[in-house]
């Protein structure tokens, strides 16, 4: 049987202390800083870590939390796909920089993302651009 998403793209990480927990993973931890973004009252910075997801560093979320984030070819496809084997998701679908997503959770509660990569390379574009005055470059 073929999984049902692709790539594991991202691990979105809440804090209660951002400049805390950005400090341990750079300064301790030796992680690359991909992007950083300070819009709409929050802070966001995407973290390399090593081979894999990226992870997502967010002060909106709740910490401690960690929602894996997938990529799928087609996110309207594989909601109904799943939604034929039972499967319901949580709340609405919203949009992130790359395109629309949408949440779900297990039996136990833990929560997952699918999405799709309409705009790839968004916040990576957005980072680079020197007239981004959202853009954290510390």
């Amino acid at each position: 049987m073929t999984p049902p998403f692709g790539a594991l793209r991202f691990l979105y990480v809440g804090t209660t202390d951002f400049d805390h927990d950005l400090a341990f993973y750079l300064d301790q931890l030796g992680a690359e800083r991909v992007w950083q973004f300070a819009r709409f009252g929050a802070l966001v910075a995407a973290l390399r870590l090593g081979d894999g997801p990226l992870l997502l560093l967010a002060d909106h979320r709740p910490a401690p939390s960690c929602l894996p984030v997938y990529e799928v070819a087609d996110l309207g496809a594989t909601i109904r796909e799943l939604r034929a084997r039972g499967w319901q998701p949580q709340g609405a679908r919203f949009e992130i920089p790359n395109g629309p997503c949408q949440t779900f959770a297990d039996p136990s509660g833990n929560q997952f993302a699918i999405f799709e990569d309409v705009r790839p390379g968004a916040m990576e574009g957005a980072y680079a651009d020197p007239a981004n005055l959202h853009a954290v470059r510390k």
